[in-house]
């Protein structure tokens, strides 16, 4: 009979607690594309991007030096300055604003095709795909190219536009962060929500976004919502995933909440969806399992140890959870 350490029972949770996380993270991260299209009603998307990230990142940061957490270094404020850029401003900011003209189940497929984009870039870096994620990324791209040709999606020039920039750019900064020195998970996401809510505001000032009228009640509860329970909540639980599970269930809300976010959509606001939209979601997760089981495949089996910071979007996140960077075995 073995015996089995401390640590590892500390790091051993019970089926409740992984159930309520996961539950948690498919749930809230699926549920926030409807919620930023209820704010958008009275928020313009990039005023909206500022209050969210500077609410949540403010509150965040204030906690965690309350705890102790050291701060950002001045080179680590200048990386987050620029990651913030990519993982922020190009990525929830373009969702908001696509989400004007775009239904927000019809945004969560198109944002679904980040890990796609992810595995290109982790390829021009040096790390070159098995012969069972190419399989993944061709079909995955079939899914994007169909999405793109007939869907819905192709009626909204604004649309189309941003939803293709939003995950690029968030499958750019993620693996760029990967070799880059940052503070740790937690504080790395607030530092970046905090920067990021600077850039939002300047694209705001840029395009010229007012609020020309009382906010309502229910765009104000939906923002507060992204704010608690997209930023702070989900994000928790997704660390909280990755200390005690397999890196291949804790992001296995990549292929999870595009189908939530539709059924939200659809039950919540009567958003309408072609089966050329489903069947394209359909193609496009089929190419992310594909590659997610087939990395979890390769990796030795070990517990995930998590370093520094940045959000794992190599399996794809939810639009504006800050970034955190881990190490899998």
């Amino acid at each position: 009979m073995s015996a089995v350490s401390p640590t590892a029972e500390r790091l051993a949770p019970g089926a409740l607690a992984v159930a309520f996380a996961l539950g948690s993270v498919y749930v809230l991260w699926g549920s926030t594309y409807l919620a930023i299209r209820f704010a958008l009603e009275s928020y313009p998307p990039f005023l909206l991007g500022a209050g969210r990230m500077f609410l949540a990142g403010a509150i965040m940061y204030a906690v965690l030096r309350w705890r102790g957490v050291a701060p950002p270094s001045r080179k680590q404020w200048r990386t987050l300055w620029l990651l913030s850029i990519w993982m922020v401003l190009l990525s929830n900011g373009l969702v908001n604003l696509a989400e004007t003209e775009v239904d927000s189940g019809l945004a969560a497929i198109a944002v679904a095709s980040m890990p796609l984009f992810a595995g290109v870039f982790a390829m021009l870096r040096g790390r070159h795909p098995s012969k069972i994620e190419w399989i993944g990324l061709a079909i995955g791209f079939l899914g994007v190219i169909w999405l793109n040709a007939g869907s819905k999606l192709s009626a909204s020039i604004l649309g189309l536009v941003c939803l293709t920039v939003a995950p690029i750019a968030w499958a750019w900064g993620s693996i760029w962060s990967r070799d880059q020195d940052l503070p740790s998970p937690f504080m790395a996401a607030s530092a970046q929500m905090l920067t990021g809510s600077i850039w939002m505001l300047g694209a705001a000032v840029v395009t010229g976004e007012r609020i020309t009228a009382m906010p309502t009640w229910a765009a104000t509860g939906a923002m507060l919502y992204l704010v608690v329970a997209g930023s702070i909540f989900g994000f928790t639980a997704y660390i909280w995933l990755l200390h005690h599970v397999r890196p291949a269930l804790a992001t296995s809300y990549a292929y999870v909440n595009p189908p939530i976010a539709v059924l939200f959509g659809a039950l919540l606001a009567g958003e309408r969806f072609t089966s050329h939209d489903l069947g394209a979601m359909a193609v496009i997760l089929v190419g992310v399992v594909i590659i997610t089981l087939a990395r979890a495949r390769a990796a030795k089996p070990a517990v995930p140890k998590l370093v520094e910071s940045r959000i794992d979007a190599i399996d794809a996140i939810e639009p504006g959870a800050p970034a955190e960077k881990e190490t899998r075995a």
